[in-house]
């Protein structure tokens, strides 16, 4: 499980269909890398399968491929780092279980003030409540005036300094998370919708 608090910036060395290998960031003070742990990248719980100085190896099945926007990385490119939760951690975000749910779009980028304005397009719009909690590309994010598939999220500068949503433009695809608790109530309600619903015996 993940918090959404981003611990670290990437920067992606390879990248194919099966394999992504980024840059560990050796500022980042942590606790040796173990092989078979969790890491979150751009918000995508993955596998280290492999550790050589400088470089984080970790292994993308077809799935992972599909669902996330893993395929619009380039050589280069800052992704998000956040390695999982210990029971003794401090709970800075809200539950994040690393499992993408789909690929959403920037529509806009504002800059008011110190912070930014973004304007995220989503593939659901049924999980999007205002106020609500919501990931993107591994940040928790506050949902801010929901219409329809799209929201606003304001990115207060250290967020947009210490994330990759710094490096994002009006047309980049992102990885999407939705509160897993709200799929958790929804699942739950599901049973007594169907027996309740108007078209139940």
């Amino acid at each position: 499980m993940f918090t959404g608090i981003i611990q670290g910036l990437g920067r992606v060395l390879e990248v194919s269909s099966c394999r992504l290998v980024v840059h560990d960031p050796q500022e980042w003070p942590h606790e040796p890398w173990q092989l078979g742990e969790s890491v979150s990248v751009d918000g995508c719980c993955l596998t280290l399968v492999g550790y050589t100085e400088p470089g984080l190896a970790f292994d993308l099945s077809p799935e992972t491929w599909d669902m996330t926007a893993f395929a619009t990385l380039r050589v280069g490119r800052l992704v998000n780092l956040e390695r999982a939760m210990r029971l003794e951690d401090r709970f800075g975000g809200h539950i994040v279980s690393g499992h993408v749910d789909g690929v959403g779009l920037v529509r806009a980028i504002e800059s008011k003030g110190m912070s930014h304005e973004f304007r995220f397009h989503v593939p659901e719009k049924r999980y999007l409540i205002d106020k609500g909690s919501i990931t993107i590309q591994g940040v928790s994010l506050t949902v801010v005036e929901p219409l329809e598939h799209e929201f606003s999220a304001w990115i207060v500068p250290h967020t947009f300094q210490a994330t990759s949503l710094g490096s994002l433009a009006p047309g980049d695809k992102v990885n999407v998370e939705y509160d897993v608790l709200a799929r958790y109530v929804e699942k739950l309600i599901e049973p007594s919708r169907l027996r309740d619903g108007p078209w139940a015996r």
